[in-house]
């Protein structure tokens, strides 16, 4: 089935506003796997903080290693004023054994590794050793020879080779059999070991390569630290020397909060990827004096205490961090300190009002909602002291009263109307600021946004958010976020790296959280990096030059959703083609952005008003087979954005469309500077 459609665009009467930078952001919270798989550390639980998980006391994710009947493990405290435990191994002379802990991990290589422990053993154990193994053939990869030097707590550090990528591989540290053996007696073959950690040569502050080689084309612009977890973070915990941060439990999500990536190893991520940083304070578990002390931490000179601290922990200059967000989804009752609207616009004043002391250029976003009745006394009682009210976009199926149950190209067609729901939650919130002259200034941040569908299907290890569909949805949304771009600055996808939902950029074959879906490495294909279609649909967009919306007026078929329930969005007759024009800064490139969110094929023309459109145009395509069709570690190219050259004249005669699919069509003009700014 083929329908055919006519695009016009007015080139001649560019809206006054400009396209803002961040409006592409994204978004990093320390939530299930996002952090694991962020991070370049292959080993887990490198401070024995878990409890044993068996039988004999190994912390967590280790495994004791040995060959001794009589090998004894103990949990103890850490070294002085570092966090988690200490891993007591005790080796018994007559055994005549080796005696350490292991760990399943995924290696790469060839490449060097850097090798950190912090130790201490009775006097007469002088080295210990670590070895990569191949845990199916036992062939040795690499080996490492670590001397212990003390009796007391040491730190130590050495290079350990892998000559190979091993995805199921084992990382052993035990003092060999070979080892000079002692007389059992009182105080011998005692190791204690308190910090355990590996770290690829090419990774980027601590980050993987790999994730940042992906992250850069991005071009985020913006990027966020928040998320559920921030209403019970206390930023000074993620501060200082790394081994002496104490160790957090996560009451978000479960498992330990990162203490490795803190707000010294955030700004570095924002600062190598050339992004501004957005930082959410705690104000669920928090104060307005800990808010106004992050900010002087990042903003102050050394001659403030917070200025000073930082300064001690090797910045002494300022991180002049613009973006600060009160609050994250403080209405849900998911969410530790959750209160009434009121009860939060207060708070969020007091916030303000002690953050901006301390620097007064800094800009406020405050929590906001889809719902008025939330946002509404936000406005009045906080709206003279805040930027940007917040909202969240996850358009599930709740709304549309489906399940999974519902025919798949129902609850296709229902994403797709995203724009939809998009314009309506966008417009209510707009009418509020504009309805009272105090809050004429705020303008809106969708600090979050995805496909999500619920019921959460990811939950069931379903990968609905990473699908060509998903893609679709959330290009459209973007288009409504363009059109909205006078009001709407900044958004954040969520998230960037596995997570939750459907992180852009997968690591490894995660389809869903950890606790949830398959148990990683079930593919054998843990070390692959790759993005989902709506990676490409985000790096798509980024990377345009647009700056301003053009009029633009589309004619073509259309569709319906059969909801099961009563909406307040008009689902009937709804436009095959989601459209949006933009210009650059000059008005000599139209971009177009065309999402065929039908499923069938759509021939589009194109009418240029005001524009020399001859030539050829720039066709960047995102499409695939099937609106379920996603990249995975088998396929990880599977959906990419293709780019090809058009004559002008196909699409004056018309030009075809696949289904279910994202397209950018970049057209110069043949003079020097075309349209008007």
């Amino acid at each position: 089935m083929q329908t055919n459609a006519t695009i016009t665009i007015d080139c001649n009467r560019p809206e006054e506003h400009t396209i803002h930078p961040y409006l592409f952001g994204h978004f990093v919270e320390d939530i299930r796997d996002h952090m694991e798989a962020m991070l370049a550390f292959p080993l887990r639980d490198m401070d024995f903080e878990s409890d044993k998980t068996g039988e004999i006391a190994v912390s967590g994710s280790w495994l004791p290693y040995t060959n001794g009947k009589n090998t004894q493990y103990a949990l103890e405290a850490p070294a002085q004023r570092h966090s988690g435990r200490a891993q007591r191994i005790r080796i018994l002379s007559d055994d005549e054994a080796y005696a350490g802990i292991a760990q399943r991990a995924a290696l790469k290589g060839p490449t060097a590794y850097t090798v950190k422990i912090v130790a201490r053993a009775s006097v007469e154990l002088h080295y210990l050793i670590v070895d990569a193994v191949d845990r199916r053939t036992e062939e040795l990869l690499g080996r490492a020879r670590m001397e212990l030097k003390s009796h007391n707590w040491q730190e130590a550090e050495a290079s350990l080779t892998v000559s190979r990528s091993c995805s199921d591989a084992e990382i052993r540290v035990y003092v060999p059999e070979d080892h000079p053996r002692w007389i059992d007696h009182v105080s011998t073959g005692l190791l204690w070991l308190d910090h355990v950690s590996l770290l690829p040569e090419d990774s980027i502050g601590m980050v993987k390569r790999e994730v940042m080689d992906m992250t850069r084309p991005l071009n985020a612009g913006m990027m966020r630290l928040a998320g559920n977890y921030i209403s019970a973070y206390h930023w000074e915990h993620g501060v200082g020397p790394v081994l002496e941060r104490p160790v957090m439990y996560n009451e978000a999500w479960g498992g330990w909060t990162s203490k490795y990536f803190g707000t010294d190893e955030f700004i570095g991520f924002c600062r190598e990827l050339q992004v501004e940083p957005l930082i959410c304070v705690n104000d669920g578990s928090g104060t307005p004096e800990e808010a106004a002390k992050w900010v002087e931490y990042c903003n102050g000179s050394i001659d403030t205490p917070m200025g000073a601290l930082r300064a001690a922990n090797g910045h002494p200059e300022p991180y002049n961090v613009q973006y600060w967000e009160i609050g994250n989804e403080v209405w849900g009752q998911w969410q530790v300190g959750t209160c009434s609207a009121d009860r939060f616009a207060e708070r969020c004043k007091a916030f303000a009002q002690a953050m901006k002391a301390v620097d007064p250029s800094i800009v406020i976003l405050a929590c906001g909602h889809t719902d008025p009745e939330w946002n509404k006394p936000v406005l009045d009682i906080a709206g003279e002291h805040i930027d940007y009210l917040t909202m969240h976009l996850y358009h599930g199926f709740g709304r549309f009263g489906m399940n999974r149950e519902t025919p798949a190209e129902e609850r296709y067609k229902a994403i797709a109307t995203f724009p939809e729901w998009t314009r309506k939650d966008i417009g209510q919130a707009v009418e509020l600021i504009r309805a009272n002259p105090k809050t004429s200034h705020v303008k809106l941040a969708i600090t979050e946004y995805n496909t999500m569908h619920y019921p959460n299907t990811n939950r069931k290890g379903l990968p609905d958010e990473h699908t060509l569909g998903a893609a679709v949805a959330n290009a459209a949304n973007l288009n409504e976020m363009l059109r909205a771009s006078d009001m709407v600055h900044i958004g954040s996808f969520s998230d960037l790296v596995n997570g939750w939902l459907g992180g852009c950029i997968r690591v490894g074959d995660y389809y869903a959280d950890q606790n949830s879906g398959k148990v990683s490495g079930w593919s054998g294909l843990p070390l692959t990096v790759y993005g989902t279609p709506t990676y490409e649909v985000l790096k798509l967009y980024a990377n345009r030059g647009i700056r301003r919306i053009l009029p633009v007026d589309t004619v073509c078929g259309t569709f319906s959703v059969q909801s099961p329930k009563q909406t307040p969005v008009g689902l009937d007759e709804l436009p095959d083609l989601d459209v949006v024009a933009c210009t650059n800064d000059d008005g000599s490139v139209i971009t177009l952005f065309i999402v065929n969110r039908s499923l069938h094929e759509v021939k589009a023309k194109l009418a240029l008003q005001s524009f020399d459109f001859s030539g050829d145009t720039v066709l960047h395509e995102i499409t695939g087979d099937s609106f379920e069709d996603i990249n995975s570690v088998f396929e990880p190219d599977r959906i990419v954005c293709t780019t090809r050259t058009v004559p002008a004249s196909d699409w004056k005669d018309g030009y075809p469309l696949r289904k279910t699919s994202v397209y950018a069509v970049e057209i110069k003009s043949a003079q020097k500077s075309g349209g008007k700014k």
